[in-house]
């Protein structure tokens, strides 16, 4: 799908439990085996993530309802989510380990640490057999290629990622792009269930999104869903373009901006949003620039697409009434005629590309 996240038979009810962390770390370290192919130690010897960038922990994962077992993997570009989904769609196993740094052979790299993860579940739940297996990652993905077009994060450039996998694992693998996937999962078991057109906006770090038209993704050939790079300004951004949304709205744009405008470090942009809340002049004028340019993004996507919904995730959408209460007015005072779209919070919490990875693998054995 985008480079920005360098971010059908279920139960449609099924939400996850943010509040509720995975199983204990060092209880799976205890069951793991395999190796880990760059320091040649056990594969539950990997190191857990235990916080994100953003300092949340890793949430109990949805159901994704009955059907075939299958293996999931979610790549970014510091973390590897993994887990094995049992028959009734429950995920087992669940944990969070580094990605492989970037470098030589990043590819091969890349695929043996997912299969010895995979390896290490297997052997620790031999009771359940994987049909197929997911494989999401970030960057501009031709998923039907199955190849990894670009991903600056991750070192990758035209890799063969689902050939590679499908060798590894001897499973028939779905591959795809990371944001694609966790914004179709909120699609269909999430927060856009209830919606045939819809865009997915992922606020992290920097911003990606999915666009779903008649339920159905649009990837533009991979490029589509670049809304942290749609230009509404003339200030710089790294990317080489101008005036791109991520500048100054993503969760690490507020944060950095903040700092650089006082020299104070603060815990992400939450803690930027409290400090506007209780008056810190800055933080609000960051945290109102921030909203300003969100609007403006998505009175420009409903102007274009008119979408039914706009679902907002990652770390910023936890952010409550302060971003959607704001948006919703700030979108009524700019357009007119049009139909404002429904602001809805993503419910997948940080686990809608693992989900969506798994229930892509059980598609292409459907």
């Amino acid at each position: 799908m985008t480079a920005a996240s360098d971010a059908a038979s279920a139960g449609a009810g099924a939400t996850s439990e943010p509040g509720r962390d995975a199983p204990d770390a060092e209880a799976r370290h205890a069951e793991g085996g395999g190796s880990d192919p760059q320091s040649g130690t056990p594969a539950s010897d990997i190191p857990d993530v235990v916080t994100d960038a953003s300092g949340e922990r890793l949430a109990r994962a949805a159901s994704i309802g009955a059907g075939a077992p299958v293996l999931a993997f979610d790549v970014g570009g510091t973390d590897i989510k993994s887990a094995l989904f049992d028959a009734e769609g429950n995920a087992v196993g669940l944990r969070r380990t580094p990605t492989p740094d970037a470098g030589d052979d990043m590819p091969a790299r890349l695929v043996e640490r997912i299969g010895e993860l995979g390896d290490a579940l297997r052997a620790q739940h031999p009771e359940i057999v994987p049909q197929a297996v997911g494989f999401v990652v970030p960057g501009i993905v031709d998923a039907d290629a199955g190849i990894a077009v670009f991903s600056s994060n991750l070192g990758l450039r035209n890799a063969p990622l689902r050939a590679l996998a499908e060798e590894r694992f001897g499973l028939p693998v779905a591959f795809g792009h990371d944001v694609g996937t966790a914004s179709w999962a909120e699609h269909v078991i999430g927060g856009a269930r209830d919606y045939s057109d819809v865009v997915v906006i992922i606020i992290g770090t920097g911003i990606a999104g999915t666009i779903l038209v008649g339920g159905q993704t649009y990837t533009g050939g991979g490029y589509a869903g670049e809304f942290g790079h749609s230009p509404i300004g003339e200030w710089p951004c790294p990317c080489g373009a101008r005036g791109c949304l991520e500048a100054v709205a993503s969760a690490g744009a507020i944060e950095r901006r903040y700092e650089e405008a006082t020299g104070v470090e603060v815990d992400g942009a939450r803690e930027v949003i409290a400090r506007a809340a209780d008056g810190d002049e800055v933080a609000a004028r960051v945290w109102n620039e921030a909203l300003d340019a969100l609007t403006m993004s998505i009175a420009q996507t409903t102007a274009v697409i008119a979408p039914e919904a706009v679902v907002i995730g990652g770390g910023l959408s936890r952010a409550g009434g302060a971003l959607f209460d704001e948006l919703r007015a700030r979108l009524a005072d700019r357009l007119s005629f049009h139909r404002i779209p429904t602001l809805v919070p993503a419910e997948l919490s940080g686990n809608a590309g693992i989900l969506g990875s798994a229930l892509r693998a059980r598609r292409v054995i459907a």
